[in-house]
């Protein structure tokens, strides 16, 4: 496998001003995500993705360089996040790095340890589009839900159709951990895969701060230690 790491990481914020960058736990909270990645891959082939200069001055403090800035679109709120992955492969390509692995870290899951992503490495087959990271359902969150069919592979569903479906085989994304193969990357849309396999995480584990009260509960999770 021969991969590239991305840590997607724009300066704007709605409900967090300047999110990725706001100390958790004494650090920024982008740094929880450079540390897991940097346990396991080499520094030249880990790229945080910004279009923000305090990101890129604060992330290349801990002596991890960042080759560009994406443009401003790429930071819209109407960009995708595919969009952003094969911008930043288009550059890595362009510099002679041709990865045939997207590993996808988003800086908003501070409890994903290095423990989740060697088992992520270990379970990835290369014949899928894509693993990902999930966990059982939050009830008072009900985005982002798959069913995994006979197959073994996820299929999303609507919140309404939720009660159709065997409970015991019902799934939510997480944000944590995207393994994906670049070649389906480059050919179809990420909704449109059809192999996408499960890597669970805990619920303790799978945050996905985007409020306030996300950030206090992570923080004091990761203060207690809690596995």
């Amino acid at each position: 496998m021969k991969s590239l790491i991305i840590i997607p990481a724009r300066g704007g914020s709605k409900r967090i001003h300047k999110k990725n960058i706001k100390l958790f736990n004494g650090k920024p909270l982008i740094y929880y995500t450079i540390k897991v990645a940097r346990e396991l891959f080499k520094d030249e082939i880990i790229c945080v993705s910004t279009d923000d200069q305090e990101i890129k001055s604060i992330v290349e403090s801990y002596g991890l360089d960042v080759p560009f800035l994406r443009s401003p679109f790429l930071a819209s709120d109407t960009a995708s996040t595919q969009d952003v992955i094969l911008d930043t492969l288009k550059w890595y390509e362009k510099n002679g790095y041709y990865p045939d692995t997207i590993i996808l870290l988003q800086p908003t899951s501070p409890l994903r340890t290095i423990n989740h992503l060697k088992d992520c490495l270990l379970e990835w087959d290369a014949s899928l589009d894509m693993l990902t990271s999930v966990s059982l359902p939050f009830k008072d969150n009900l985005k982002n839900i798959f069913h995994e069919n006979s197959n073994g592979f996820l299929n999303k569903i609507e919140e309404k159709n939720l009660l159709k479906y065997d409970q015991n085989k019902i799934f939510q994304l997480n944000g944590a951990i995207y393994m994906i193969r670049v070649e389906a990357l480059k050919t179809r849309k990420i909704a449109e895969f059809s192999k996408v396999k499960k890597f669970i995480m805990k619920k303790i584990h799978s945050v996905d701060i985007d409020t306030l009260e996300e950030w206090k509960s992570a923080e004091s999770t990761y203060l207690n230690k809690l596995d």
